[in-house]
């Protein structure tokens, strides 16, 4: 995929789904990725683009290794992974936060090893390590808010949106340790090759996304 069309990866989902709705205002349609079909790539060789849906914690794979020239990657993936990719606009989609929770009534003790359950091992050890604390990361992939109430962990570091299941499982944020949102992301060399093509693109959706704010 050399040729001049621009290679889109967008995650699959709700957070794909809105992105789409940005690509397609800015001015690069494409209806038949709203067909019901089992087809990987939607292709619109007049707007310039070529889409496909990935797993969201794959976009950024897919944009560094040059499969596609741009995506649409989460800012956590962005700070847990550190792919070596061009970070262009924050889109404003997907908002919500990292942070730190654990039980309404715990108590930390400052000089005691902290037990972190996550699956953001990266940000855990990187927030952690720049409050000079010690800590034991246990990793985990799914139903993290159960390690500190089955006393597997002291704390959890994970994404938080509306914080509805950490109340109802009698948890709270402690510590917010960045927002979060979607970004667009672009290939270092399709930045330099396909210069023109990004930047009309970066510069479109800005301006749509300006649009919006008003």
């Amino acid at each position: 995929m050399t040729d001049g069309i621009l290679n889109v990866a967008l995650p699959k989902g709700r957070l794909g789904d809105a992105a789409y709705s940005i690509f397609e205002k800015a001015g690069y349609p494409c209806p038949s990725i709203k067909e019901n079909s089992r087809k990987l790539i939607f292709e619109n060789p007049e707007a310039g683009c070529r889409y496909f849906w990935v797993k969201p914690s794959d976009v950024a794979i897919y944009v560094e290794r040059g499969a596609a020239d741009v995506g649409v990657a989460g800012k956590d993936i962005i700070d847990e992974y550190t792919p070596d990719v061009y970070e262009l606009l924050d889109l404003g989609i997907g908002r919500c936060r990292m942070a730190v929770a654990g039980p309404k009534d715990r108590k930390d003790d400052p000089f005691r090893r902290l037990l972190v359950a996550t699956k953001f091992v990266n940000i855990a050890k990187r927030y952690y390590a720049g409050k000079g604390r010690d800590i034991d990361i246990i990793r985990l992939n799914g139903s993290i808010e159960l390690a500190p109430i089955l006393g597997l962990s002291d704390v959890i570091v994970d994404i938080v949106e509306t914080g509805t299941t950490l109340r109802e499982n009698d948890l709270e944020v402690k510590e917010e340790i960045a927002p979060i949102s979607a970004r667009l992301i672009a290939n270092k060399a399709s930045f330099r090759f396909k210069n023109d093509a990004v930047a009309r693109l970066s510069s479109r959706i800005g301006e749509c996304l300006r649009g919006e704010d008003k």
